[in-house]
């Protein structure tokens, strides 16, 4: 059962009894923390811009808690508010999952399901059976594997194509291939495309479930899946039983290769180098569709979190609990990750997020009652270089901070 401060239930009972303007002896007023998390953002980012010249970015963050709701922000993103788009990168891989969980919950697969299995109710495989799709260990492929990244699937995203293999962009990311050798920077990249990149190789990490290994074409997959069993576009699939629903009306999931603008408003994204920066606001993110393609607002992702986690997003509590939430380790000693899911302990539930060039962080904790989004719109390479985890950790320091200030 979650905990609730005394002040926050006095408030309660001021809200439902109603207010009395002439009698203050009734007023019962709740705490306001809007200025304390102001100074706490700006302080935070002052500390981190400091002595950088020309430096872009800010940060941004949205905080619902049972003493108040607050939305602070801060550097250039200070006159942007909670309806301000940006990427949201991975926190894709949070809709992934609910969508699969509510097939699951609706008898239409399962996940315990080996990927060659047929779809429940038909003689379709999951995955096509054709040699765009002859990943090695398929058949040892469960859906929940998938969505632990404990498949064993080769990340073609995030991991160069080993030397050895006899192809064009051997040594390379297939996608900067794509993009900069062969000058197609609006292909449309597919999920067939991306495991047949697999298959022609035989490309695996691991065995499956036998470790933690993060894939993004993993989830890719898992869009094939939900696509073949609804008959609908992953993007469409979850505006239908997820966006709409759920009142979500600023979010969306770019497909196309010419998807690469924003919905106004929006924060722009800048590399920085050494007094340089460069904006990477506009992006091709049709290789990602599933894994990192999500255009959001921290109203809506704080509201998706809350939502998604406290079991009021259409998937069934017992289903977010005990399949969602159910977090294992990974090779990070301060995270665990369940199906789309990460846990961080003393931040709670939900998914970090990093893409051209922000980085976000996305939680619920059930502990303390409190949802949170922060992002930022900067990738400081002069930082990066050094320690490529130490902006995510920055922006945990704010939450940190932050949690303790509003949690009474």
């Amino acid at each position: 059962m979650k905990k609730i401060s005394l002040i926050a239930i006095l408030f309660f009972l001021f809200i439902a009894g109603g207010c009395n303007k002439n009698n203050s002896d009734s007023l019962i007023l709740q705490p306001n923390y809007q200025n304390d998390l102001q100074k706490l953002a700006d302080d935070h980012w002052d500390r981190f811009a400091e002595g950088k010249v020309n430096f872009p970015g800010g940060y941004a963050l949205q905080i619902f808690s049972p003493v108040g709701d607050y939305f602070v922000s801060t550097g250039d993103l200070s006159s942007f508010t909670n309806r301000t788009h940006f990427r949201g990168a991975s926190t894709t891989k949070t809709f992934t999952a609910a969508a699969i969980v509510l097939l699951h919950q609706q008898g239409k697969l399962n996940i315990n399901h080996f990927v060659t299995q047929d779809i429940p109710g038909t003689t379709t495989p999951y995955l096509p059976d054709t040699e765009y799709f002859n990943i090695p260990f398929k058949d040892k492929i469960t859906i929940r594997s998938l969505l632990q990244h404990r498949s064993g699937m080769f990340d073609v995203i995030n991991t160069n194509i080993p030397d050895s293999v006899d192809q064009p962009y051997a040594g390379m990311r297939y996608v900067d291939y794509i993009i900069e050798d062969m000058g197609e920077p609006f292909h449309t990249f597919t999920i067939t495309e991306m495991a047949q990149v697999v298959s022609e190789n035989q490309l695996y990490a691991d065995a499956p479930d036998q470790h933690y290994h993060y894939s993004n074409t993993g989830y890719g997959l898992l869009a094939l899946i939900i696509e073949r069993i609804s008959g609908q576009r992953y993007d469409q699939f979850l505006k239908e039983h997820l966006l709409v629903p759920n009142e979500l009306n600023e979010t969306s999931f770019p497909y196309e290769g010419t998807d690469i603008t924003m919905p106004e408003p929006f924060a722009s994204s800048f590399y920085y180098f050494g007094g340089e920066q460069v904006n990477v606001t506009e992006h091709n993110v049709s290789m990602h569709v599933a894994e990192g393609n999500i255009i959001t607002t921290p109203l809506d992702l704080s509201t998706w979190m809350r939502k998604l986690y406290t079991g009021q997003a259409g998937i069934e509590n017992k289903y977010v609990q005990f399949l969602m939430m159910d977090c294992q380790p990974t090779y990070e000693s301060h995270q665990y990750y369940g199906l789309g899911t990460t846990f961080t302990p003393a931040l709670g539930y939900g998914h970090n997020g990093g893409h051209k060039a922000f980085f976000t962080a996305a939680r619920y904790d059930p502990e303390t009652d409190i949802t949170f989004v922060v992002y930022t719109n900067v990738w400081d390479f002069d930082v990066m270089d050094v320690d490529l985890y130490a902006e995510i950790l920055n922006l945990y320091d704010l939450v940190y901070d932050a949690k303790k200030m509003v949690h009474q």
